[in-house]
This record gives structure tokens, C-alpha cells and sequence, in this order.
């Protein structure tokens, strides 16, 4: 299968390596590009926990004392792991959603047992922080990442979709998905999208792209992308 996978390389080339071994052919084409944002240095003894919903938030940590024994939740398998590199010793991780990693910290903490801290993108799909608060968790929100659009595509990788059009995309959020169907617009790629099927990381970023005429639709978990493969083989 021509696979689409559009999340930057550091996210994604564990994947990318993985689905070419399998015997896929991977174009990488990122439509968000990742940067870090300058923040104030984090003392992680204040907090009686650390909340990850993205690697990116962990690679770009400005930590001035670092309490490795610190809980440490994180969305899915994938942010564990890149936490676990960074150092953390006493992790957590839940089934790669939000909403799934709000459970998790609510049956683990007690409302009362200190401050959480959550590091994020500047920009959200969903207000963890928020939720949590409602719960009666206090949780400070530090952004220390943003996501960009990316505006163009190579000439090389626009003529190759073009000749070989892909089986599958796979969109991991909303600003990718918008940034995907002005791409695809802006380079006239709606005859060769409508051949592909579509996995979306929530029904929400399936939404955005739904006024396009896929061959299928599925929604999916992180770690789920070699068992969806199977499905439309």
C-alpha cells in the first residue's frame, strides 16, 4: 500500500520505519511543523505530578530541578517512551486519548494530594487542564511548543502523489486536517485524494474532512495503524 503519513519526522519516523518493513510504501508529508516557545524554567518539586499529551512537550522542557520520581502521565505508549528517555521513572499511560488520560489520572490522584502540572501545545484539541479543575484537581497549563502550518509541497513528492495515489492518510489533529484540505486544494488534489481512505485520530478532525469524497473513512487510536491497514487490504 502507498501509505500518507503527515506528522513531523520526530513524531513519526518510528512509524515511518516500521510501515516500510512491513513492505509499504511511505510518503512523508508533513502539513504542521513543530517549534518551541520560550518559557520561564519549571521547578518540578512543586508539583506532585506532570501531564503529557505530546512528545514535543517533553523534548522542549525547560526544567530547572528535575524530580525524576515524579508521576508522569502521558496520552499513549509512544509519549511514555520519549518520557522514559527523558529521564522519568514513575510513568503512566493510558490508551492514547485525552479523554482516556483524564480517567487515568482521576482513578490514580486524589484531588487534594498537590498541583499538576500539565506542559502542552499552544494549541489544543481538548482543555485537560480545564477538565481536571472542574474535578477539583489545580493544575497549571504551561504551553512550551506551537504547530505551524506547513504551505507547500515539494515538487518531487506533489508529482509523485500525483502518479502513484495513496491508499491511505493517516491525520493525528484538527490543525492537521485543516492544513491538509488547504493543501490539497491549493494543488488541485482532489481527484487523487478521492481514490484513498481516510484515518482520523478523532470523529472531530474526521469532521473537517468530510466534505471530500473519501473511498472510506475510520477513526483510530495511536498504535492502531498496522491493525486498520488490515482492514482495507
Amino acid at each position: 500500500m502507498h501509505i500518507i503519513i503527515t506528522r513531523p519526522k520526530e513524531d513519526s519516523s518510528q512509524l515511518i520505519e516500521k510501515l516500510i518493513k512491513l513492505g509499504h510504501v511511505v510518503t512523508h508529508l508533513p502539513v504542521i511543523k513543530i517549534e518551541k516557545l520560550v518559557t520561564d524554567k519549571i521547578n518540578l518539586e512543586n508539583y506532585k505530578a506532570v501531564i503529557f499529551t505530546s512528545s514535543n512537550a517533553i523534548r522542549f522542557m525547560n526544567i530547572e530541578k528535575f524530580d525524576l520520581k515524579i508521576k508522569c502521565f502521558c496520552v499513549g505508549s509512544s509519549t511514555e517512551l520519549t518520557a522514559k528517555q527523558a529521564g522519568f521513572l514513575n510513568t503512566y499511560s493510558s490508551e492514547g486519548t485525552v479523554d482516556s488520560l483524564i480517567e487515568l489520572i482521576i482513578r490514580t490522584l486524589d484531588t487534594k494530594s498537590g498541583k499538576l502540572l500539565y506542559l502542552s501545545s499552544e494549541f489544543i484539541s481538548k482543555d485537560l487542564d480545564s477538565d481536571l479543575i472542574e474535578q477539583g484537581f489545580s493544575v497549571d497549563r504551561i504551553s512550551n511548543y506551537t504547530s505551524l502550518p506547513v504551505t507547500n509541497i515539494e515538487e518531487v513528492t506533489l508529482n509523485f502523489l500525483k502518479k502513484n495515489p495513496p491508499d491511505v492518510f493517516f491525520i493525528y489533529s484538527s490543525k492537521s486536517a485543516k492544513n491538509l484540505f488547504n493543501l490539497i486544494n491549493k494543488y488541485s488534489l482532489l481527484n487523487v485524494v478521492t481514490q484513498s481512505n481516510l484515518m482520523c485520530i478523532s470523529e472531530k478532525v474526521l469532521l473537517i474532512l468530510k466534505q471530500i469524497k473519501w473511498k472510506k473513512v475510520f477513526v483510530f487510536s495511536p498504535g492502531e495503524e498496522e491493525f486498520l491497514l488490515n482492514k482495507i487490504r
